[in-house]
């Protein structure tokens, strides 16, 4: 690994470690975490005081799903609002994760909050 490369995966988990410092995920507010690969997009509600995921979307095995990469996580902003929903959840922490909130990360969560999701 060069040493640019580990310098840069350094500053993302010193963001990552900063952000989840902020957010943490109770049964009332779950943390809506973010995870964008160069191909897929999930999300999931993580109640961190029992370690249990409450609800998960991806875009990985969907073909039905389709458009550019920030449609899909428009599409996936909507689907976890959906899930919060049958869930009985209205509020919810975001956790982006380390990366910023721009383009793809900020089109989930415009989409989450559209379908009805308070953050």
């Amino acid at each position: 690994m060069s040493k640019q490369l580990a310098h840069k995966l350094q500053n993302r988990n010193q963001r990552k470690n900063r952000v989840r410092t902020l957010a943490n995920g109770t049964a009332q507010r779950p943390r809506l975490s973010v995870h964008i690969s160069n191909l897929h997009v999930s999300a999931q509600l993580i109640d961190d005081t029992s370690h249990q995921s409450l609800a998960y979307v991806t875009t990985a095995g969907k073909k039905s799903v389709q458009g550019t990469k920030t449609e899909k996580a428009a599409w996936v902003g909507t689907q976890i609002a959906g899930a919060a929903k049958a869930a009985k959840i209205k509020k919810v922490v975001f956790d982006r994760g380390g990366k910023l909130y721009h383009g793809r990360v900020a089109a989930l969560a415009e989409a989450a909050r559209k379908a009805g999701l308070e953050f």
